[in-house]
């Protein structure tokens, strides 16, 4: 699994990080991975080997590297709002300082791409059902 240019590209974008100063092409590409989604064939990036105790994950070779950006933004606005949450606003010589509204300004743009991001499913498996060995009756 690798992101591409493209989407390291894109992500950069999206987060407003035009330049390798807080988040290299590594890291950007880290966050990305971090989001692998199914693809257009519907293949998952990887299954699971339940002959192992405890299962283990194995990669899917037919899937198609395919990730969420959306999540990996949301996850990085996080991340920047989380670096600057300390700082508060101040009155310095007769002027107001509100550095608490970039952190507001952050959680909106992680809440923003949080909304956008890919749906996930879930598969459900019935429980075989128990017999009881005693029966009884609710009123």
């Amino acid at each position: 699994m690798s992101a591409t240019a493209t989407q390291i590209a894109e992500l950069r974008l999206m987060v407003d990080e035009p330049t390798d100063d807080t988040y290299d092409s590594d890291a950007l590409a880290a966050y990305i991975e971090d989001h692998p989604i199914l693809d257009e064939r519907g293949e998952s990036p990887y299954g699971w080997d339940v002959s192992t105790s405890p299962p283990t994950k194995e990669d899917n070779d037919n899937w198609i590297p395919t990730y969420d950006l959306n999540a990996a933004a949301a996850r990085i606005w996080e991340h920047k709002a989380a670096a600057i949450a300390e700082k508060y606003s101040t009155d310095t010589d007769g002027r107001l300082l509100h550095r608490s509204h970039l952190y507001e300004h952050y959680m909106r743009q992680a809440r923003h791409y949080a909304a956008r991001r890919t749906l996930g499913t879930i598969t459900m498996h019935v429980a075989p059902r128990i017999k009881a060995s005693v029966s009884w009756r609710a009123n």
